[in-house]
């Protein structure tokens, strides 16, 4: 009996552990995640900030002296750490920072003229905003600010107000071009082609496959899609480097290789060829070194399949006899032959193999001497291994 009570009341302790997991899974949230920044980019920051403002205060607070409007308004502040903290953001870009606060002083002029509730017309105010920015593609979180700001201080909050508050975003605008491309960043941002590797080292995605990850997600990111794409184009870059970026041709050749001597017969050639279920043969000299290479394609041209002969040819070559056709290797080897070095970087033989149409390549030692050989299967059965890894 003692037992069974403990095991009732130590079930659910056990039950409670998997929730109080959870839990603390969601308080971690709410810890700030790091931020990789070095001194240089804070100091980039502070300095840039404080630089606009300062601008932004002393034209405003020169020219904006007549009007029954704020000099200068407090959003100014959060459009200012945008522009310059994060230059590439979507939400900091001259469209969004100008027709976004514009429009969303507008529209809290409007619901402070025509919505009497002031607790309703603070939400609409703000709500409309949102709508009207994401539907214009200016979103920019200050403007809900300004909507507010129009709401609660109606004497001051005019149409003609919009003027001295767009001189201020304004001139926000162009302190932050200058200061941004001035220390390094762009500003309007362009989005950086995308960067994959050679070849058929490529991206493994294409867009369509990003606009589908995108509708997935369904919710705004701070980050421009063309960066994003560039972004996970470095990614997969990097991820197929660490992969494949220090394998060398040594390491993925065929060793030892079966190679013939020039002066080999085709038909022993051939034989060796259907001996050991091989599509090419090396062809070296007495030392070892490379001459050339020797493939079932050239067997197949010295045949004439694709031919087809006629009547008149069949004359034509009874009367004049056939061509001499070649009976030793080196009459029909490729020569000389694309050979690489068994310390070369495997990534190199992707623009062989892709866009020069090779099927084969000896491979030499530091002397120059065969030392083995690479052919498609290689590099492919390489790539997998390397795609199940990473």
């Amino acid at each position: 009996m003692p037992t069974s009570r403990f095991s009732a009341a130590a079930a659910p302790m056990g039950a409670a552990g998997p929730a109080a997991r959870r839990l603390l899974e969601w308080l971690r949230r709410f810890f700030p995640q790091p931020v990789g920044l070095n001194w240089r980019e804070r100091l980039r920051m502070v300095l840039g900030t404080g630089l606009c403002i300062a601008v932004v205060a002393v034209l405003a607070h020169e020219l904006v002296t007549t009007l029954p409007t704020p000099w200068l308004v407090a959003s100014i502040g959060a459009s200012a750490v945008l522009v310059i903290a994060v230059p590439a953001s979507p939400l900091a870009q001259p469209w969004a920072v100008l027709a976004g606060t514009a429009l969303s002083f507008l529209i809290g002029i409007g619901c402070a003229t025509w919505v009497t509730n002031v607790v309703a017309a603070c939400a609409l105010a703000v709500g409309l905003s949102v709508a009207a920015m994401l539907a214009l593609r200016c979103l920019h979180p200050p403007g809900g600010a300004m909507a507010l700001f129009a709401v609660l201080h109606p004497p001051e909050a005019t149409v003609p107000a919009t003027g001295p508050l767009l001189l201020n975003v304004a001139v926000l605008v162009l302190t932050a071009l200058v200061y941004n491309n001035l220390t390094g960043r762009s500003y309007p941002h362009q989005a950086q082609k995308k960067t994959g590797l050679e070849g058929a080292a490529a991206s493994p995605f294409i867009a369509a496959d990003l606009d589908a990850a995108l509708a997935h997600y369904d919710e705004v990111l701070d980050v421009s899609r063309a960066d994003l794409e560039g972004l996970l184009h470095l990614v997969g870059r990097a991820a197929f480097q660490r992969t494949l970026g220090d394998l060398r041709c040594r390491d993925i050749m065929s060793a030892p290789v079966h190679a013939v001597v020039p002066q080999a017969s085709l038909t022993d050639a051939w034989a060796l060829m259907r001996r050991e279920a091989v599509k090419a043969l090396p062809v070296v000299d007495s030392h070892g070194v490379v001459l050339g290479i020797i493939t079932v394609a050239d067997f197949m041209r010295l045949a004439n399949l694709d031919t087809h002969e006629g009547m008149g040819q069949r004359l034509r070559k009874l009367v004049l006899g056939r061509p001499r056709q070649p009976d030793k290797v080196e009459g029909l080897m490729s020569s000389p032959a694309q050979q690489v070095h068994a310390g070369q970087p495997v990534m190199d033989l992707v623009p062989l193999f892709s866009e020069a149409g090779h099927h084969h390549f000896p491979v030499v030692d530091e002397g120059g001497q065969l030392a083995g050989i690479i052919t498609q299967t290689d590099l492919v059965r390489a790539l997998a291994r390397a795609v199940a890894y990473s």
